[in-house]
């Protein structure tokens, strides 16, 4: 699964949830850093990865457009990067049938 971190979280995701997670990014290792948020969703649709955010743009775009890309928004507060880590290593499984469910277009982490 190819996960693509948004700028609200850590670079250092990637490499720690590479075994669960092969091939994903993070928008600053890609050049989308500060990129509009719509620039960040068409790199994702076009590359096919799972958008992964803390905030509400992408689930509302979501609910606009569809997929791909399908979101994962974690709507948590502040959280340490080791806490987000270990939040979608619980939800592996879920995220796993949001990524295999061509009906699907979300996931909502609480």
């Amino acid at each position: 699964m190819k996960l693509l971190f948004d700028e609200n979280l850590a670079p250092s995701l990637v490499p720690v949830l590479a075994d669960i997670f092969p091939l994903s990014a993070h928008v600053a290792q890609i050049g989308l850093g500060a990129a509009p948020d719509r620039a960040v969703w068409d790199y994702a649709r076009e590359h096919h990865y799972t958008l992964v955010s803390k905030d509400s743009d992408f689930h509302e775009l979501s609910l606009l457009h569809g997929a791909p890309p399908k979101v994962v928004w974690i709507r948590r507060g502040n959280c340490s990067t080791r806490q987000i880590e270990f939040i979608l290593r619980n939800k592996l499984d879920d995220v796993r049938s949001l990524v295999g469910d061509p009906e699907s277009t979300y996931l909502v982490i609480l």
